[in-house]
């Protein structure tokens, strides 16, 4: 749609060169020119009623007319001026439709991902509540641990089952977002088409930006010339500054020329002449039309501001995104390494029975929540990676890498 917009004002601005006047820099186009022929009859005159006849003398006629425009007082530079910005603002509101589609793309690909991290962590945590309830029969089956034990592993696997099909339905839903984001519908494929997952979801994650170090002042003083949204908008005020050009030189004179040359049987003549054409009386249209151009370049100039707020408020909350998922992920990564060791520290005590259920569930709880938000943390900061590019209106410098975590 972005692309045919561009095609479209493309045409729009070819097709004004057909009213260029001769001064100016499409000459040629100023040239009219027609030919007309025709044929006319008429009955002989006669004085009497019943002595009407039916024969009729007619001959043919030609007319071939050139005209010509000699100035138009800036009527045309004005117009060919607006709409030469025009043309600019439609091809960079296709250059940001493309910002969108990448910012929406980046944000369905990297949801994709983090759903894919928060269903191997529910996976994990099944695997590790059917452990432990293998355990617990064990226990029983070895008289150290009772009927109660056993029934609440069982619901504690019931719960971590139900956890993980919600989160393989968060998948589904996720892969369906970037396939429609991907423009791919349903019947060319789906998402293990294009993406696959990550092979231990739960220790990788993948990167395709690196960490931004930018302040909000910074990003927005280089957004505010460089996105395409601020460059639309100054586009936009630009045409209206032409438009109220052309409101003034249509109040003034048009000057043209022309030349006829007419046959009719049996005499060839031609005949020129130049005019200059001056409104006097218009009701007031045209000095209205003057007023009204004026007040369009006001409402440009305030757009052109409304898009600066807009623009600064999206900047401000994609970088304050950015250094709150980076914050967050290092509590988390800290989170995981804590909860981890006291899930070791809980299995040990839990097989020599110095911990209860309780606190084998609560530690695998604490591991669980921790890995789900450093997934959340890290895929969160690179959405708005994505986001302070498209903002920017920078090209995107892909970086991509798997990151591995050490230990597990």
């Amino acid at each position: 749609s972005a692309a045919l917009a561009v095609e479209d004002a493309r045409l729009a601005l070819s097709a004004l060169a057909a009213d260029a006047p001769v001064l100016s820099a499409s000459p040629l186009t100023a040239l009219h020119a027609s030919v007309g022929a025709g044929y006319s009859a008429s009955s002989e005159p006669s004085r009497r009623v019943d002595t009407l006849s039916s024969r009729t003398k007619g001959s043919g006629s030609e007319t071939l007319s050139l005209d010509l425009l000699l100035w138009d007082f800036g009527r045309y530079d004005a117009r060919a001026h607006a709409q030469a910005e025009r043309v600019i603002a439609s091809e960079l509101a296709f250059v940001e439709t493309g910002y969108d589609v990448f910012a929406d793309v980046c944000e369905a690909y990297f949801g994709v991902l983090e759903k894919d991290a928060l269903l191997a962590v529910a996976q994990s945590n099944e695997c590790e509540y059917a452990e432990h309830l293998q355990q617990a029969e064990e226990r029983l089956s070895a008289g150290e641990a009772k009927e109660l034990d056993v029934l609440r592993a069982r619901l504690d696997l019931a719960a971590a089952v139900e956890a993980t099909v919600a989160a393989a339905n968060d998948v589904t839903t996720a892969g369906a977002s970037l396939m429609n984001a991907l423009g791919v519908d349903a019947a060319r494929g789906g998402r293990y088409d294009v993406l696959a997952p990550l092979d231990e979801a739960v220790s990788t994650r993948r990167r395709a930006f690196e960490a931004s170090a930018a302040c909000v002042e910074d990003v927005f003083a280089l957004a505010r010339t460089n996105a395409p949204a601020m460059r639309v908008a100054r586009a936009r005020l630009r045409a209206a500054s032409a438009d109220v050009d052309y409101a003034i030189a249509d109040l003034l004179p048009e000057i043209t020329a022309s030349v006829t040359l007419d046959w009719t049987n049996p005499l060839w003549y031609w005949r020129w002449g130049v005019n200059a054409v001056q409104s006097l009386l218009t009701g007031g249209r045209k000095t209205v039309a003057v007023d009204r151009a004026a007040v369009a370049l006001r409402k440009e100039a305030v757009a052109v501001d409304a898009a600066e707020q807009e623009l600064s408020l999206a900047v401000s909350l994609a970088v304050a995104e950015r250094d709150n998922a980076r914050k967050a992920l290092k509590t988390a990564e800290a989170s995981v390494a804590q909860a981890r060791e006291n899930l070791e520290t809980v299995r040990e005590q839990l097989r020599l029975g110095d911990a209860n259920r309780v606190d084998f569930a609560d530690s695998v709880a604490a591991l669980t929540a921790a890995l789900g938000n450093r997934a959340r943390a890290f895929y969160r900061g690179q959405v708005a990676e994505a986001k302070l590019l498209a903002l920017a209106g920078l090209a995107p410098d892909w970086r991509e890498a798997d990151i591995v975590e050490e230990s597990k």
